[in-house]
């Protein structure tokens, strides 16, 4: 009876002691700190110890595991809202109902690439926190809590990134495009839906560059300085860039992609500031 007792108590008190354990397992990988070894260093370490590497090698196995796993998940629920989004999306054009299919199937290839993309934007946050995990033993406290934070603010960019091609980029863009030499267009949902989707995700990842600098600054990689010095060659860049995403030519669209970029690189110089800040050389 007694051990009956005693193992309906541990029962129980799973919860709660599976709640402590991992508490104080994070608590001891938040405040472990690492030696900063330099780079050369790192990498003649690692040309000895073979098993670290695929030890590593597994670890980002799982890591990538568990990231599409999270995608699966997160697609099959965005199925029930699919429909919702297409709406959404075809607004700009005016309604669903000026969408006109050809193919049999053109409709479900729509739905499904809609809800792969809205299962990314939801899996994000949970990506970045495996990557997080796959990196973080390798960084000191700071940066290692640093990057902890910045998790929630992936989802944030992104979000922010799609808002902006959608409600800022799409309404400058499809009147050129749909009227371009007085041709009027009937858009099909596979073109129509391509071209919104690719739009949306390209400069969701864009928006996605300062936090990008953030870790590698983190890491050790770049330096806000040198980011700073550097800052004509980068607008070359983002003006490269920005012409190949614009989805029309004429320069207004691509200073509508430019003006933000070239704000996104300074505020990714300052995130590589602060990442440094308290780092030594």
């Amino acid at each position: 009876m007694r051990k009956i007792l005693w193992k309906l108590g541990r029962f129980i008190s799973s919860p709660y002691r599976w709640i402590r354990s991992l508490i104080q397992q994070s608590k001891t990988f938040l405040n472990n700190e690492e030696e900063d070894t330099p780079l050369p260093d790192v990498i003649a370490k690692t040309a000895q110890d073979l098993d670290g590497v695929f030890y590593h090698i597994n670890e980002l196995r799982k890591r990538l595991f568990w990231s599409a796993m999270a995608m699966v998940v997160t697609t099959g629920f965005s199925l029930f809202f699919a429909s919702q989004i297409i709406d959404l999306m075809s607004k700009p054009i005016g309604g669903i109902g000026k969408l006109q299919a050809i193919d049999v199937t053109e409709s479900i290839g729509v739905f499904m690439k809609v809800s792969l993309l809205s299962g990314f934007a939801l899996a994000l946050p949970f990506i970045a926190f495996q990557f997080w995990i796959f990196v973080a033993p390798g960084l000191n406290r700071k940066p290692r809590l640093y990057g902890l934070i910045a998790i929630p603010a992936v989802f944030v960019f992104f979000i922010g990134g799609m808002a902006f091609a959608y409600y800022i980029m799409m309404p400058a863009a499809l009147p050129f495009l749909m009227h371009f030499l007085g041709i009027a267009t009937i858009p099909r949902p596979s073109n129509y839906i391509n071209f919104v989707t690719n739009l949306l995700f390209w400069i969701g990842l864009t928006f996605e560059f300062p936090l990008v600098i953030y870790i590698l600054a983190i890491m050790g990689l770049v330096k806000a300085i040198f980011l700073l010095k550097q800052w004509r060659y980068a607008v070359v860049i983002i003006a490269v860039v920005a012409a190949a995403v614009t989805p029309t030519v004429d320069p207004v669209n691509m200073s509508l992609v430019m003006a933000p970029m070239i704000l996104l690189y300074f505020l990714s110089v300052g995130l590589a500031a602060i990442a440094q800040r308290g780092r030594p050389a």
